[in-house]
Parts: structure tokens; sequence; C-alpha cells
């Protein structure tokens, strides 16, 4: 965490730090529920629906032509290369706002046959980058034991009531944990761009030190609530202030979700966190020594993120043998974090 870090090209040559894999991060109703029944969220791919949401339109001229457009059973990068194939280009020149699963009917708004569905067209000046949407609309369909237990709309409206923990989902890390096991190898000898060119390894590793972060304040009850030295973020927003020591109104306006904890993303540059929430920072540090010097021998920038979501718009509609969730994330946020609070699932 520090802009010199002398011994960082040392330690990033150390063996890997051991890393059980899967994790056991706590789920914050299991205390008060205990563990959710069996459950099952993407048994085919429109059960899982997802719409990107900007807060802007396209101009409707300029020399790049946006598409809104539906994709099932096909990952991004599948997607790209099926329209670059289809509008004689490079993939290269197929801009895209955010990465989006493949089992699953996605909205980012003759390619019928290659799952994919163009619902509108407008050109705009400039090409669409990583990033630019405000949000995520999610639309997911629950099956399985969980229906009969009792208790899973009280665990629902506890969510939309106090927030949910911001882990990150486990297709971060890839199947069986691999894209992780991969980063800790790369940064023991040393992360180089042409091993990881668009950064996957490097996300994967700062993820994971994120999620054990979060972990702990799930387990010592701090995950929703500001500590002495905290970086509070307003909700909603990239906006951040320290905090020197909780008041009435800040532990007020916490408790109803208009601003929220952080946690670390691991990098080069000085935390501004101090006294407690420091503390638990600088505890990656002794269990993770060379995960954490390998990203800063990387020159990964530091980074922060929030420790709570708010849902937004959220709503529980039961149907035939199912149950439907709707609700909004901002980006960067994974509804698996969601899910894992109320249904059990071995990709949980």
């Amino acid at each position: 965490m520090s802009e010199q870090t002398p011994a960082g090209e040392a330690a990033s040559r150390r063996e890997p730090d051991a890393i059980t894999w899967p994790p056991t991060w706590p789920r914050v109703l299991d205390a008060e529920f205990g563990p959710p029944s069996a459950g099952e969220y993407r048994a085919t791919p429109e059960d899982f629906q997802v719409a990107e949401v900007l807060d802007f339109a396209p101009e409707g001229e300029g020399e790049h032509l946006w598409l809104h457009i539906e994709k099932r059973d096909l990952t991004t990068a599948m997607a790209v290369r099926d329209l670059a194939r289809l509008c004689e280009v490079s993939p290269r020149d197929v801009g895209y706002s955010g990465m989006k699963d493949r089992v699953a009917v996605t909205l980012n708004d003759a390619l019928a046959e290659c799952g994919i569905r163009v619902l509108a067209e407008a050109r705009h000046p400039r090409k669409l980058k990583r990033g630019v949407h405000r949000a995520n609309r999610f639309r997911l369909r629950i099956t399985g034991a969980a229906l009969e237990d009792p208790e899973l709309e009280a665990r629902w409206a506890r969510l939309v009531e106090h927030g949910v923990a911001n882990y990150f989902g486990p297709q971060r890390f890839g199947p069986d944990g691999r894209n992780l096991q991969r980063a800790r190898s790369l940064l023991a000898r040393g992360w180089r761009k042409r091993d990881d060119r668009d950064g996957m390894l490097l996300s994967a590793a700062r993820s994971f030190l994120f999620n054990e972060l979060l972990a702990e304040r799930v387990h010592e009850g701090s995950w929703n609530r500001l500590l002495a030295g905290e970086v509070a973020i307003l909700d909603g927003t990239a906006s951040q202030f320290s905090v020197e020591a909780p008041d009435d109104e800040l532990d007020a306006r916490a408790a109803r979700l208009d601003l929220h904890p952080s946690g670390i993303l691991w990098g080069v540059g000085d935390s501004v966190a101090k006294e407690e929430a420091l503390a638990l920072e600088s505890r990656l540090t002794e269990r993770y020594p060379a995960l954490c010097a390998g990203l800063e021998h990387a020159q990964v920038r530091l980074a922060r993120r929030s420790l709570r979501l708010r849902l937004r718009e959220p709503s529980l509609t039961r149907g035939e043998n199912a149950l439907w969730l709707a609700f909004s994330l901002p980006r960067g946020a994974f509804a698996t974090a969601v899910l894992r609070e109320l249904i059990a699932h071995p990709t949980l």
C-alpha cells in the first residue's frame, strides 16, 4: 500500500501464498436465519436476465454505430467475435460496456442464428468503452427446495432493508478458482502484461483480497457500520470521505443506506483509512504477503470499493413452482452476492 516497496520484487519471487479453495466467505444472514435451503437459479438462460442501464443516449450521428442487442447463451467475447465477423471488422473495433455471463439472456442492446438479436441501433461520435453503463438490472428465477423455506421472503426483506455484502462473485475467479491460482503463480514470478493482456488475473487477485477483508468484517459484524478511521462511500456514487470517528448522524445515514463503509482494492499508493479500518486492511499483508507485494510490483493503483450494496427497485414475485427476483445493482456488483444469501448452491 505504499509508493515505495523495496522488498516488493523479492517478495514477488516467494512461494505463492497458501489459498484454500473453495473459500468459506460467511453470509450475513446466517447469523439470524441459519444457512439457506438448496435452490436453483440458472437452469436455463432465461432464468438469468440482465439489462445494462446507461444514463445517456447515443447522439444519433457520428462514425460509430451503437447496437442495443440481446444475447442468449453467449459470452461477451463470443458476441464480439460474431458481430465482428458479420460486420467484416476486427474484434478490436467492437466496443462493449460490461462483461456478461454466458448462461443468461443479456440486454446490452440475420444475427439470430448466433444467439444475438438487435433491438435498436444509433450513431455516436465515440466508441463504446468498458464501464460506461451506470447499473445492471437483473431478473432472476429461483426454483428448488428453497421455495418451501418459510423464511425465504424474510431473508429477502432483510437484504432490501439492510443491504447486501458486496462480495465479488465466483465467476471472477474462474472454474474451481483457476484464475486465482494462475494469478498467484504469475505474481509470484513477476507480473508481465504479455501474460495477462486484459488484466483478468490481476483483477482476480485484488478481488480475492477484497473478499477476504469483507469476510472478516462480516464475521466481526462491522461490514455495514462505520469504524474509526473508515473511508465512507456515498451510495450510488464514487464520492468518498474519511471518518475520523463515527457519530450519531453518520451512523443514522449508514443505517438508512445513504453511505457505506469501504474496503481496499490492493495496489500501489497509501491507504487513506486509519485506526481500526486500517488495522483490518493491514492484516492482508500478514496473511497474503506475496499477493500484496506482487500487485504492488505490477504497479496496480490502489482503489476502494463499497463493502455493502443497496438493492434498487427490488421486487419479489411468486409464480408457479418458481420465485422471480428483480433488482438493480451498480456496475461491478454481482447478483450472485444477493443469491448466496437466499439459497444454497454449489456455485455460490
